[in-house]
């Protein structure tokens, strides 16, 4: 299979006129006036590494952890359409038994799915603090235990792992959890030097930064100075405009760098689906003109997707390499899958997605070299 005739991000994530060769799943080939039996003509298009979203609780009804063996194959197919190619089912702060229900039902699912493919599981919860819960149930937050995490990790692999730095027995686990798997820095009111500690230990992750953190001000840079602070940690950011002002993200894109900021979803079952009442972790959720809060008005996760934040964050003004990156790139590094994924190279999936030249519209989905959409 050849696609022709588009401009692509090539490695180093510049943009260039090339066409690719596909065969068995792989980028074969990335070349000049490549021709083959199968071609598509992608005239007036970009084509960039499918998007990576390591940070999404559901989307169309369907959540994560809402004890439905299916939820995992339904979003699957839901992100696909919208340029996604492969991301991280997200558990909640439930009880441990529905844990190990909700890592079983996503096992079953990988190698089995009709879009995007599955890493495996962004453990958010329940390794956190009390006062930065957020959507979180406070009845299920647990102290940090090795334990329960290599129980869930036997069941289906944990690529994020979420951690409250300053709660006790915190930075013991972050070193032992280290061993397997990236360590997030999440739901927390950890200081700055707290955080800092945690980073010390292990962590190398920041879970949608300044979101259920204490805010980073002037004289107490807390947790997202800390972060923002350390050239080894990748921070998530929630670029749905409503999360994050845009001024803000402008800014802490800059002060990130090109190679550290990761743009997610931390999307909730109301993704793709009409205002209304929802249920997020055992939690109703509230939605109201595509923003979801609790009852008492804590945010609970967002209704976006990834390529609606790429294209927010082109309006925002941020630079288009840094964007492209951060959807692409840099979640696949945070995951360990950028062997593999991630960017457009011989040798690695052809996981791509085609879009108009104004990047507006998405033409055409390619999932390990079969077109999904």
């Amino acid at each position: 299979m050849i696609l022709k005739n588009a401009y692509i991000y090539n490695a180093d994530f510049e943009k260039i006129r090339a066409d690719i060769e596909v065969e068995n799943g792989k980028i074969k080939t990335i070349g000049e006036n490549l021709s083959g039996a199968d071609e598509y003509d992608f005239s007036g298009c970009v084509i960039l590494p499918g998007f990576i979203d390591i940070h999404t609780h559901g989307c169309v009804g369907y959540d994560t952890t809402g004890g439905n063996p299916e939820s995992a194959a339904k979003m699957s197919e839901w992100l696909v359409t919208n340029g996604v190619t492969s991301f991280c089912p997200t558990s909640m702060t439930i009880d441990v038994e529905s844990l190990k229900k909700a890592f079983s039902y996503v096992a079953d699912t990988m190698g089995n799915e009709k879009g995007a493919y599955i890493h495996g599981i962004n453990m958010e919860g329940p390794f956190i603090c009390e006062a930065k819960k957020g959507a979180q149930a406070a009845e299920n937050i647990l102290k940090p235990d090795i334990e329960v995490f290599n129980t869930l990790n036997s069941i289906c692999p944990v690529k994020l792992v979420d951690i409250a730095p300053e709660v006790d027995g915190a930075i013991e686990f972050i070193k032992q959890a280290k061993e397997y798997c990236t360590v997030s820095a999440a739901h927390s009111n950890a200081t700055y030097e707290e955080g800092k500690a945690g980073i010390d230990a292990g962590i190398t992750h920041a879970t949608h930064l300044y979101n259920a953190m204490p805010p980073f001000a002037s004289r107490k840079p807390g947790l997202p100075g800390a972060v923002i602070d350390s050239e080894d940690v990748r921070a998530e950011l929630i670029c749905d405009g409503f999360h994050i002002a845009p001024a803000v993200l402008r800014i802490t894109m800059k002060a990130l760098g090109e190679d550290r900021s990761i743009v997610i979803s931390d999307s909730m079952m109301a993704a793709g689906m009409p205002d209304g009442e929802y249920s997020l972790g055992g939690q109703q959720v509230f939605v109201k003109n595509g923003d979801a809060l609790l009852a008492d008005g804590t945010i609970a996760g967002s209704t976006t997707n990834i390529f609606a934040e790429f294209k927010n964050l082109l309006s925002f003004g941020v630079n288009e390499k840094q964007v492209v990156k951060s959807c692409t790139i840099n979640p696949a590094k945070a995951i360990g899958a950028d062997s593999f994924t991630g960017s457009i190279e011989e040798g690695k999936n052809a996981d791509l997605l085609v879009l108009t030249n104004d990047m507006q519209s998405i033409k055409a989905v390619f999932v390990k070299g079969k077109k999904a959409i």
